[in-house]
């Protein structure tokens, strides 16, 4: 996907890679790592980030044909430009079945969404630690299998120790390792993944020139690269009980 970058988008990348050299993390880590960065103004998560290329190349790779994004709460949805999100945290039978089995309404949101998008879809998890929870066993007993989990929720309480868990469960993911992260870094991460490298050159269709000065969302600097990054952003949400 493109779209136009306004002027202070593209010179707050500017200025960030003057910052930081992010020029030598493969394609689909820079994208991620610089939209959070971009996003928080927070350096940090260059070294709390934790990014896989081949999950995220999967992701990006999934979002271009249309695949379901589930999102756990209506603030993570907020924050995604120009993509439909799936987020039923607020659907009537979540309560019930919150209810019914002892778990959070953002658990129940998942665990819902799941029966609709078993296989291939992207989750985004920003807002609460137990919805990361009930995904990874989820997908532990085989009930859904997704293309990239998008794992950052912030957190003093389940933060930490979920974002772990998601990373030791071996499915394709990217998460930080600190308790901070948040639903705009989730949000984030999905533009990223969405829009690529705002700096790139587009290419003109017609006779190949690369106009000058040009920022557009593109993400065609291809490089094949190793598994591991950091960056991201912070917006905390209340988890909902």
């Amino acid at each position: 996907m493109r779209r136009v970058v306004p002027p202070i988008e593209a010179e707050s990348y500017q200025i960030l890679r003057r910052e930081a050299d992010t020029s030598e993390l493969p394609r689909h880590t820079r994208d991620v790592v610089e939209r959070v960065v971009h996003g928080s103004a927070d350096l940090d998560y260059l070294a709390d980030l934790v990014c896989d290329e081949d999950a995220l190349a999967a992701g990006a790779a999934a979002l271009a044909d249309g695949a379901t994004l589930v999102v756990d709460s209506q603030v993570v949805a907020a924050g995604i430009t120009e993509y439909e999100a799936l987020c039923l945290v607020d659907a009537p039978a979540v309560a019930e079945i919150a209810e019914v089995n002892h778990i959070t309404r953002s658990a129940a949101g998942i665990r819902l969404a799941s029966e609709l998008a078993r296989n291939g879809a992207v989750f985004a998890i920003g807002t609460a630690p137990t919805a990361l929870f009930e995904l990874i066993k989820l997908a532990e007993a085989g009930r859904v299998r997704p293309a990239l989990v998008v794992g950052v929720p912030v957190g003093f309480v389940g933060g930490v120790e979920s974002k772990a868990a998601l990373r030791e469960a071996g499915l394709p993911q990217v998460s930080n390792a600190s308790a901070k992260g948040g639903a705009a870094v989730a949000a984030a991460v999905i533009n990223a993944l969405l829009y690529g490298d705002p700096l790139a050159p587009v290419q003109d269709e017609e006779d190949g020139d690369v106009p000058e000065d040009t920022p557009v969302d593109a993400g065609d600097a291809s490089e094949e690269a190793p598994a591991g990054a950091s960056a991201a952003e912070t917006v905390s949400a209340e988890e909902k009980a």
